[in-house]
């Protein structure tokens, strides 16, 4: 029988602020059920909501510790969220499996780790909770959303062993609609969503081609519906956020003529290998999008392919356009690009001249640091990042201008990469700049991210099953069938 930790001294329960009306109505949403999904949408302070929520489990002694699973880079952000918001020091869980020891015979009230160590800790994370009642926090969850990997199977296996479970992402679906299942089977063990992964895929996933179900937005429609007894979403408008005007332009240019010739080249190489019982493969096959990357790499930057290659990407003399026109109006630019050798490359290209830092997974945690603090308080102007390293827990509102030098297949990257620049304390107006070549993979992306987009925002209830199918567009099929295949000569520019 689990007993309550008591200790000589019980801490200060008392948030230090005050949560936004927006916040409240999730925590008074969540604060009595064993289980509950925050979904709001990133730059709205889930942090805060989830801090309160412990607050309250630990005052009333509902909870005797809350375990906080977050990704590895965001686990100093929750550190220094829990000093700002409460009286509570945090212990962590880390790689030493010496100091974890003494973590777990402690009677801390907080721990925080990253996702990784709970797989390691499982077996000794299964015996804790059996001593004590024990809630869970997962910061973006959508970490989850694969059901055959190691790691969420270990969360699986777990899910039983905590009294209360609460997960929170802005992005519950925004890859495909079928990345929610695993999430929310976490939680209700496939009460709401049914028990069978593959049948929710099938039935949920974006069609490879351009014959659609008639029933597909209704099935969209529906996943909401299932989980809102527990799952809570506001976005930016209904949160009624007062937050400035975020405008997006799309920025289109053509190739260089020896960048055409390099990208006709491997197209060529690739037309026939992704093909599949007569359709393009779009799906999330890893060997498909492992060939469709290298179109990505030679459009972006040429010498992401081939490093002897000396011209410069088309792309590269609109950013050189667009940066000398923010400069111009004493605003600061985060430059957003899938590839480490890109940021290197831009960043030598643009540090002297306008002052440019950088950010990826590679560096140290320090020059990561470092790096965000020249950005803030410095004259630096741009910031130059990957959206895998830098797309959560970044506050960076200094600036105001997000570029997108090239993007990936991912719609999670896009819509977490740009909010980094429109969130709460944002006081500019700010602008979204995509740069794309014609003809190129980039019309795919494009297509691709839009449909997933209104795709996710149904299965979130953003909007209804009318507004869907009157704004969706399917066409991301035939795109990329004419671009893999077609024999015509795309139009090509010397700068």
């Amino acid at each position: 029988m689990k007993k309550n930790i008591i200790i000589s001294r019980e801490p200060n329960y008392e948030p230090k602020k005050d949560a936004f009306s927006f916040q409240q109505k999730a925590f008074d949403f969540c604060k009595d059920k064993d289980y509950s999904a925050i979904f709001h949408e990133q730059g709205l302070g889930k942090t805060k909501i989830g801090i309160d929520l412990l607050l309250y489990w630990l005052k009333s002694t509902e909870i005797d510790t809350v375990l906080i699973v977050t990704k590895k880079s965001l686990v100093m952000n929750w550190e220094n969220e829990l000093l700002f918001h409460t009286h509570l020091h945090p212990r962590f869980l880390t790689s030493n499996r010496n100091d974890n020891y003494f973590v777990f015979n402690s009677p801390c009230k907080v721990i925080v780790t990253n996702f990784e160590i709970i797989n390691a800790e499982k077996e000794r994370l299964r015996l804790f909770c059996k001593t004590r009642k024990v809630a869970i926090i997962i910061d973006e969850s959508a970490r989850l959303k694969n059901p055959d990997s190691d790691l969420t199977k270990a969360f699986l296996d777990l899910s039983s062993s905590f009294a209360k479970k609460v997960i929170m992402t802005g992005t519950p679906a925004a890859n495909r609609p079928y990345d929610i299942w695993a999430q929310v089977f976490f939680l209700d063990g496939g009460e709401s969503l049914g028990n069978n992964f593959a049948t929710f895929k099938r039935e949920t996933d974006l069609p490879n081609n351009r014959i659609v179900d008639d029933n597909y937005s209704a099935i969209l429609e529906e996943i909401f519906g299932k989980i809102d007894s527990f799952a809570i979403r506001e976005t930016k408008l209904s949160a009624q956020l007062n937050l400035p005007e975020k405008n997006y332009h799309d920025i289109w240019t053509l190739f260089t003529q020896d960048q055409w010739l390099l990208y006709k080249k491997i197209k060529n190489e690739m037309e026939i290998e992704i093909e599949r019982d007569g359709n393009i493969v779009v799906d999330d096959s890893h060997q498909a999008l492992k060939r469709l990357l290298r179109l990505l790499q030679v459009t972006s930057n040429p010498k992401l392919i081939d490093e002897k290659f000396s011209f410069k990407s088309g792309k590269e003399y609109e950013l050189d356009r667009l940066i000398k026109q923010i400069v111009v109006r004493d605003e600061k630019m985060i430059i957003w690009t899938s590839f480490v050798k890109n940021v290197d490359y831009l960043y030598e290209k643009y540090k002297d001249k306008y002052g440019a830092v950088r950010f990826y997974g590679a560096l140290s945690s320090t020059d990561r640091n470092e790096a965000v603090k020249e950005f803030k308080e410095g004259s630096v102007k741009i910031f130059i990042a990957t959206p895998q390293s830098a797309k959560e827990g970044l506050t960076l509102t200094v600036a105001n201008n997000a570029i997108f030098y090239d993007r990936s297949f991912s719609l999670d990257d896009y819509l977490q990469a740009q909010d980094r620049i429109h969130r709460i304390s944002q006081e500019k107006e700010c602008h979204i700049y995509n740069i794309m070549i014609r003809g190129s993979i980039d019309e795919w992306v494009n297509s691709l991210l839009a449909a997933k987009s209104k795709a996710a925002a149904l299965a979130q209830s953003d909007i209804n099953k009318e507004v869907f199918e009157n704004d969706i567009n399917y066409s991301y099929a035939s795109i990329i069938k004419s671009i893999l295949n077609s024999e015509k000569e795309i139009p090509y520019g010397d700068k």
